[in-house]
C-alpha cells in the first residue's frame, strides 16, 4: 500500500494493527518505500502514526538520504519535523567499530553530501538548518590509503569537486565548515573528469579562507554547536528577540 501510495489503505491497515516498522526482504520499511516512490501523504500518515523516521538499520539507506538525493524537500522537511537524524548512516553504523583509523567511506552515504552531488540546494539548506554536520567525515583520524586520487575528503571539498554553485559554498561557510580541510592545490581544472569546478564557487571559498569570520558569525556557530542538533528547536523558546532567533535558525 505504501509503495503504491494508497494512503487510505495504509491508514486502515495501521488502525487494524499492522506493524508499522516491519521490514521486507530488502530491509525496507513502509516509510522508506513511501519516500522512495515519492508519496508524501503516505509518508505523513506513517510518521504521524509513529514510524521510525530513520527507517531500518537493516537497510543501507535512510529515508532522509533518499529524499536528499532526489531533491524532495517537501518529504525531507516532514522527516526532519518528526525527528529524523540528518547525519545517520546505517551502512556504517552497523559495522563493528575498529580500533584502527576509520576509512574514508562515510562521505558517500552522507545525506548532506548526496544533496550536493545532485545539486539539490533546497535539501542541502534544510539539512544544515536541521543541524547536519558541515564537516561530516572529518571528525576524527582518517585513513586515506587505498582511495583513488581526487576523492573528496569533506563536504566542502565535494561541493567544489562536483561543480556546485556558489550558494552551496556560502551555506557551508555560514554553518561553520572548517575551510582548512580542503587542499586548494589539489583541485585541478576538472574535479572528477566529468564536472568542472565552478569558478565562482572556488573564488568564494578562497576569499572566505583568506579572511577571519566575523564575531557575529562565530557566535551563531558556537550557540548552535553548544545546543546540538537535537536541541535546535529550543531556540524558538529562548527569551531573546525574534530577529535573533531567526538569525540563529538561519531563517
Amino acid at each position: 500500500a505504501a509503495t503504491a501510495g494508497h494512503g487510505p489503505c495504509v491508514d486502515f491497515l495501521l488502525q487494524k494493527g499492522a506493524e508499522i516498522d516491519l521490514v521486507d526482504v530488502k530491509g525496507q520499511t513502509a516509510l522508506y518505500v513511501a519516500v522512495v516512490n515519492g508519496h508524501l501523504e503516505c509518508a505523513k500518515i506513517l510518521l504521524e502514526a509513529g514510524a521510525d523516521p530513520n527507517g531500518s538499520p537493516h537497510h543501507r539507506r535512510t529515508p532522509v538520504y533518499h529524499a536528499a538525493r532526489v531533491g524532495r524537500a517537501d518529504i525531507l522537511r516532514e522527516l526532519i519535523r518528526y525527528g529524523a537524524d540528518v547525519d545517520v548512516n546505517h551502512h556504517l553504523a552497523s559495522r563493528v567499530p575498529s580500533l584502527s583509523l576509520r576509512p574514508l567511506t562515510t562521505l558517500v552515504v552522507c545525506p548532506l553530501y548526496i544533496s550536493a552531488a545532485y545539486h539539490n540546494l533546497q535539501c542541502f539548506r534544510l539539512l544544515l538548518q536541521a543541524g547536519a554536520n558541515p564537516d561530516f567525515n572529518c571528525c576524527g583520524p582518517i585513513n586515506i590509503q587505498g582511495f583513488s586520487r581526487g576523492s573528496p575528503v569533506c563536504v566542502m571539498d565535494a561541493v567544489l569537486r562536483h561543480g556546485c554553485e556558489a550558494a552551496f559554498v556560502h551555506l557551508l561557510i555560514d554553518f561553520g565548515a572548517n575551510l582548512n580541510l580542503v587542499k586548494v592545490e589539489a583541485l585541478g581544472v576538472e574535479s572528477t573528469g566529468r564536472v568542472k569546478v565552478n569558478p565562482e564557487a572556488l573564488q568564494v571559498f578562497k576569499e572566505a579562507r583568506g579572511r577571519t569570520r566575523s564575531l557575529l558569525s562565530l557566535c551563531r556557530i558556537a550557540v548552535r554547536r553548544i545546543l546540538g542538533k537535537s536541541r535546535l528547536d529550543l531556540i524558538h523558546i529562548l527569551p531573546i528577540p525574534d530577529p535573533i532567533k531567526q538569525f540563529l535558525l538561519h531563517e
